[in-house]
């Protein structure tokens, strides 16, 4: 079937980059190859308690991305979670703290973002491109179940690597060799992240977020029901260092997981090794390598006139969330303003 744009992947980028095309008239359609939108803004629910466990809050400063935070259903803006941190190690984005950054977390879990984000888009999940062709008429893209659509325009909104690995799958032509030679000098790292539910009597640690001192395998933990107005239980989230998750990536999760939770244990007491229950997840690409990222998205012109787009978070300085969602805006912008062949 032939579309006039196609989006693949309903991330923070994708979607907003599909939302402002689609706000200015054109015909987008979203490809998502997991049963949710949002990407790495995920967001679990246990007997109806939301667990953030990609980023803990979203942060940023620029105007515009804070009027779309502002604009969501349930948001808290701004936010003083986490009000009370512990410990002096190294967070993810240490900009999340300095003084003009605003903070935001929703009622409803941070994923509550992307969904406000996806209202109004014609989005199909659980459908996961594995080649892409390229002739006259535009792309066809061909999924791993079969399927195949076509476009004119094409925007790749996926984590680097993914990103890297489907725009092999298109014949070679000098504008991609250029592509992917600038990309392959950028790297996305991992984080395995364990989700721990306590019953509600347990005694809650002081702090809403731990960074561990001089610690070589715990990024942070975070007391996830903290944030929460009427939470039924104690949550944890509990994420590990690039290095040391680099180094268990391709492990069983049971082996890294209750190695997780014996770490954990050794900053906040004897208490987390007697969890509800535990849920291990594996982010193979959880950021951009930070400090490592382009000035704007690219959008180029490829053999016979159609255009490719890609967007995400190493695509506008700063990374996070913010990032991605300055990117997929910039490239919207640059589809609609630049003159197409």
């Amino acid at each position: 079937m032939q579309h006039e744009v196609i989006v693949i992947g309903g991330g923070i980028a994708g979607l907003q980059c599909a939302r402002e095309l689609h706000q200015a008239g054109r015909q987008v359609l979203v490809l998502e190859r997991a049963r949710g939108v949002g990407g790495r803004l995920a967001t679990r629910r246990y007997e109806g308690q939301p667990i953030d466990f990609g980023p803990m809050f979203l942060h940023g400063h620029h105007p515009a991305f804070l009027a779309a935070l502002r604009s969501t259903e349930g948001v808290i803006f701004p936010s003083t979670w986490p009000r009370h941190i512990q410990g002096h190690g190294q967070p993810c984005q240490p900009n999340a703290f300095e003084g003009d950054e605003r903070r935001a977390i929703f009622s409803a879990g941070l994923n509550a973002f992307a969904k406000h984000l996806a209202t109004g888009l014609t989005i199909q999940l659980g459908t996961s491109v594995k080649r892409i062709t390229l002739d006259a008429a535009g792309f066809t893209l061909e999924t791993k179940t079969g399927e195949t659509f076509q476009c004119r325009e094409l925007v790749v909104a996926l984590a680097l690597e993914q990103a890297l690995a489907l725009l092999a799958t298109l014949p070679t032509q000098p504008e991609l060799t250029s592509i992917q030679a600038l990309l392959g000098m950028f790297a996305s790292v991992p984080s395995l992240t364990l989700l721990a539910a306590y019953p509600p009597q347990t005694t809650a640690p002081e702090w809403d977020l731990l960074y561990p001192d001089q610690s070589d395998s715990l990024q942070l933990i975070a007391q996830d029901s903290r944030k929460r107005q009427h939470p039924n239980f104690l949550t944890l989230v509990i994420q590990a260092k690039p290095g040391w998750s680099a180094q268990r990536l391709d492990l069983p999760p049971e082996v890294w997981s209750a190695e997780l939770l014996r770490l954990a244990a050794e900053q906040a007491g004897e208490w987390v090794l007697e969890p509800l229950w535990t849920a291990a997840h594996r982010w193979r690409f959880a950021r951009v390598d930070r400090g490592n990222e382009l000035a704007r998205p690219i959008l180029a012109t490829l053999k016979h006139g159609p255009r490719l787009g890609l967007a995400g978070d190493v695509f506008s300085p700063g990374g996070g969330v913010q990032a991605a969602w300055l990117s997929g805006s910039a490239l919207a912008q640059r589809m609609l303003n630049e003159v197409r062949l």
